[in-house]
Parts: structure tokens; sequence; C-alpha cells
């Protein structure tokens, strides 16, 4: 794994995508995972943004990967819980169910081959597709050297 690669792509995409105001996205996580690996293992954020969590934290959401049924069920990342609203080949789109914020609150989830990347925006249709094109900016450049 190219290390250096994910960290410089990383901060490029991060300081361009992620903050208050004027950014599609006001978090981000990048996840290790190897849905091959032994379970036992727990996936390690390799990078974040925007939020602070903990692997054990991320447990019940990557068991929830893992099951690959993302539309029979929610899911939780920190103190929220999701549900989805579109699943595609290898991303979807969640809600955030227990939101106080007046325009909601979304996620963007991203499957690559090495990584899970977690993308969460604040707003409704405009502000989720706005955090879908951020979002396809770094796992486009992930995809390129496979990663």
């Amino acid at each position: 794994m190219d290390w250096a690669f994910v960290h410089k792509a990383w901060d490029r995409w991060a300081s361009a995508s992620i903050g208050t105001f004027g950014q599609p996205l006001k978090a981000a996580l990048l996840i290790n995972y190897d849905p091959t690996g032994p379970s036992r293992l727990l996936s390690t954020i390799a990078e974040q943004e925007g939020i602070l969590l903990n692997p054990i934290e991320l447990n019940q959401f990557v068991d929830f990967i893992k099951r690959d049924k993302p539309q029979n069920e929610s899911f939780s990342i920190g103190s929220n819980q999701y549900i989805m609203t579109s699943v595609h080949e290898n991303w979807f789109c969640a809600r955030c169910m227990n939101t106080i914020k007046h325009a909601g609150e979304g996620v963007v989830i991203v499957q690559t081959t090495a990584f899970i990347l977690v993308a969460m925006y604040d707003g409704s249709i405009a502000a989720a597709s706005r955090a879908m094109a951020a979002v396809d900016q770094l796992s486009w450049q992930l995809g390129r050297k496979n990663l």
C-alpha cells in the first residue's frame, strides 16, 4: 500500500472539501478496510477530518458494511443514526434520523478496493449533490492506484 500517496491525496482533498463555510463536507473518514480479513481484526481509521472517532466506535458501522444488506437496516456513526436513501454498486447515500438540524444531515459512503470513504454533510438535495461530487474526486484518485 502506498501510504505516502494516500496521505498526500487525502490532505489535498480534505483541505479543498471539508470545512465549515462554503465547503461541501462537514467531516470525513477514510477507513482501511479488507473485507477478506479475519473478523476479529478492527478496521483502522487511516484519516479523519472534522470528526474524532476511534475504531471501536466504528465497529457497528463496519459490521453493517460487511453484512452487505444496506437497504434492510440502519447504521450508526458516532452518535448519529442513519437510514439508506439510495444504493449503487460501490457507494450509497443515507440520511440522519436523529438530527436536530432543520435542513437535515446526510452521509455519502464509497467503498474502494482498500478503503471505505465516509463523507458527512449538512443540508438536503443540493448539499448531497455537492458531497457526491467531492467524494467522487477522492475515490477516483484512490482508484487510479487500485486502492
